[in-house]
């Protein structure tokens, strides 16, 4: 079943369009009877039109994010950063046992469906990296996943593997939703992610890949990120990429991002204008 939050509260989904409104005092998300209680929720109906627009699925949670999981993504970092003296780095991390991960967002700086992602104005070359993300309670329990945008400043992280914060960490800089799915079994590794920007009304790129080309598995990423970090909110954490556009390729303003994986969604967000940002 897929948990979706709008700005009147959190409702499950019955069908597309419907659904019941969840009973929440707060930290519904953290439940580690989270299917279970939605589950009762449902069947309790009745079922209603959802109120939208949908905003991003997360309450109190940090967001993390793990690098360099498929093959695809070792070989454009390695790519990006030859110039810069790293490139042995990321084919390590992609051999080595342990993950690399990484802290993506505090709850405020996630954008919801529908919502502007940003480019940095300092940067030059920008894509957006669609990932399966994972919902995970504070007892490293994994609940659902959601789509994921972990966009990225190329170039920024190419020049020196030290500026991976500063490439990956910024206002707008993470996307998530449509909603959770939530259920207690594992996705097959047949599982499909699919990335598609549409620029001027024309596709300026697709791709796709799937769960099966992920070299780490999703409760690996959760054991390292749990081995030394308590969650008392639980967190999200994106799980990284198999889809990375040509190095020709850079986002500009006013491109849509869609970013849809099999059974949870699309996620679709459009990039802000870099002229129209204006500092607090």
């Amino acid at each position: 079943m897929r948990l979706c939050l709008t700005a009147s509260g959190w409702w499950v989904e019955t069908e597309p369009g419907f659904g019941v409104a969840v009973p929440d005092q707060g930290g519904l998300t953290c439940r580690d009877d989270l299917y279970e209680y939605l589950d009762s929720v449902a069947r309790a109906g009745p079922a209603a039109p959802m109120p939208m627009p949908l905003l991003a699925p997360v309450e109190h949670q940090e967001v993390w994010a793990a690098g360099v999981t498929y093959f695809r993504s070792r070989s454009a970092r390695m790519a990006e950063s030859e110039s810069g003296g790293g490139s042995d780095f990321y084919d390590r991390v992609y051999h080595a046992e342990r993950p690399e991960l990484f802290f993506k967002a505090a709850p405020h700086r996630v954008v919801g469906p529908g919502g502007l992602v940003r480019i940095r104005r300092d940067s030059q070359w920008n894509v957006p990296e669609p990932e399966l993300t994972l919902l995970i309670s504070p007892t490293a329990r994994i609940l659902g996943y959601t789509a994921g945008n972990d966009m990225s400043s190329r170039d920024i992280e190419g020049a020196n593997p030290l500026y991976l914060p500063q490439a990956k960490c910024y206002d707008g800089a993470c996307a998530m939703g449509p909603g959770i799915l939530v259920t207690p079994h594992a996705l097959p590794p047949s599982t499909g992610i699919h990335l598609r920007i549409v620029r001027e009304g024309e596709v300026a790129f697709s791709g796709s890949a799937s769960l099966a080309e992920m070299k780490r598995r999703p409760e690996e990423l959760v054991d390292y990120l749990f081995r030394e970090m308590s969650f008392p909110a639980g967190c999200f954490l994106l799980t990284g990429t198999g889809i990375v556009p040509p190095d020709s390729f850079t986002l500009a303003g006013q491109d849509q991002i869609e970013i849809s994986i099999d059974g949870i969604g699309t996620l679709v967000n459009t990039v802000e204008r870099n002229e129209l940002r204006r500092n607090p």
